[in-house]
Order: C-alpha cells, then structure tokens, then sequence
C-alpha cells in the first residue's frame, strides 16, 4: 500500500518527454530521475517527494522502447502511475523495473493534482483521500506482484535462485 500526492499529465505522454533524448547518454539511475518530466514540468523534480503518485490519461508512455523513462520515473520518487491506458511496450518495461502501474479511466477522471491518493496493490483499490472516493482497479498476479516487491524481474529472478 502506498499513498501520496498526485502530479497529473495528460494523454500521450510520450517516452521522449518522460525523459528527453538528450539525456540518455548515462546509465546513472539518479541523473535519468534529475530531468524527468522537464520538458512538460519544469517544477517536476522540486515538487516530487518519495512516494508521490503520477497520474496519466490514455496511451501513457508511448512512444521508445528504452526502459530509461520507467526508471527515470520510479528513481525520482514516484511509487505508483494510474492511468487510463498505458502503451503496451512501457507497461512491460515498468513491470520489468519494478515500478507498479494501474489503469483506471474512472480514477484519472476523478484525481486532480495535488489530491492525496492511496493505492491498495493487493485489492487493486484506489481510494482519493482529498475528495473521499474509491476506485477500483484490476490488481496484478501474485507473480507480478513479486516482481514488483523485489525490485524488478532480474531482482525477482535473483531472489528465486
């Protein structure tokens, strides 16, 4: 369970934006998480506290199949993104990271910036605290769940040796 603020972005936002081009030239997770989201929010990594939560609309993190923009999020603090749809390549790459993700139109159409948010992951709940509403989302497997817990698939597949 994970609850924070919310930094809310619209429709496709691309891989190019969560972290931009020109700073792929490092493998440094904490320098990808320095500019990401700088090219739409400025403000993004002054205002993001550990544990915040993103909030996107439809086909969120299209674009690039680089897992540096799932990372770039997850490094500067973010412990989960809802949105309405994800693209299917950064949905994978998240998982792969470690970094939960959730769709839910009806959630996206009810959070605003700012709003307090509580994510169950088991129950797949998202309940919005600032405006007292419940949401439900599907909660992944078990098994997705132990990636997810254990840091990503390499650190899960660690784990299981």
């Amino acid at each position: 369970m994970v609850k924070g603020r919310v930094h809310r972005y619209g429709d496709n936002v691309d891989t190019d934006v969560i972290i931009p081009a020109r700073h792929l030239n490092t493998a440094n997770h904490k320098e990808l998480a320095e500019h990401c989201m700088e090219d739409i929010d400025s403000e993004f990594t002054k205002k993001v506290k550990e544990g915040d939560i993103m909030v996107g609309g439809f086909n969120f993190g299209c674009g690039s199949s680089r897992e540096h923009a799932p990372i770039a999020i997850k490094e500067s603090g973010i412990s989960v993104v809802i949105a309405k749809t994800f693209a299917r390549i950064f949905y994978r790459n998240a998982i792969n990271i470690g970094l939960p993700i959730l769709e839910s139109e009806e959630a996206v159409n009810g959070i605003d910036a700012g709003d307090e948010v509580s994510v169950n992951f088991d129950t797949g709940e998202i309940q919005n605290l600032t405006k007292g509403t419940t949401y439900q989302a599907t909660p992944f497997p078990e098994f997705i769940q132990n990636i997810i817990a254990s840091g990503g698939l390499l650190a899960s597949i660690r784990k299981e040796k």
